[in-house]
C-alpha cells in the first residue's frame, strides 16, 4: 500500500469556491481509479491543510499522479490556489488496527 501525504497552505486571495469545486471533482476522478483505497482531508489550527490519500499500489498510484485531468489541476493548484506545499509518497511497512472487542489486529 501506498500513502501520500499532502501537506499544503492556501493562499490570502484564492478562490475557495473554484477550489472546492476542483477538489471534489478530483475525488470523484481518484475514486474510481484502480487501487485507490481511501481520502482523508484535516485543517490544522496554523492552517496548513493536510490530504492522506491511500492507493494499493506504487503502478496504481503513478496512474493517478499522470492522469491528464489530475496533472492539469496539479497545474491550477500552483498558479492560483496553493501559496506552498509539500508530497511525501510512502510505502506502508506494517499496519495495525485497534477495535475495542476484537482487539489489535494485523490489516495487511
Amino acid at each position: 500500500m501506498m500513502v501520500i501525504v499532502f501537506r499544503a497552505r492556501v493562499r490570502e486571495n484564492a478562490d475557495m469556491s473554484l477550489m472546492g469545486a476542483l477538489g471534489e471533482r478530483m475525488y470523484e476522478l481518484a475514486s474510481t481509479m484502480p487501487g485507490f483505497d481511501s481520502y482523508k482531508d484535516f485543517a490544522a489550527a496554523d492552517g496548513e491543510n493536510v490530504t492522506i490519500v491511500e492507493f494499493a499500489s506504487e503502478s496504481e498510484l503513478l496512474a493517478w499522479r499522470h492522469h491528464p485531468e489530475h496533472v492539469a489541476a496539479q497545474e491550477r493548484g500552483r498558479q492560483e490556489f496553493f501559496s506552498d506545499y509539500q508530497i511525501q509518497v510512502c510505502r506502508v511497512e506494517r499496519a495495525y488496527r485497534f477495535a475495542q472487542g476484537e482487539g489489535r489486529t494485523e490489516i495487511r
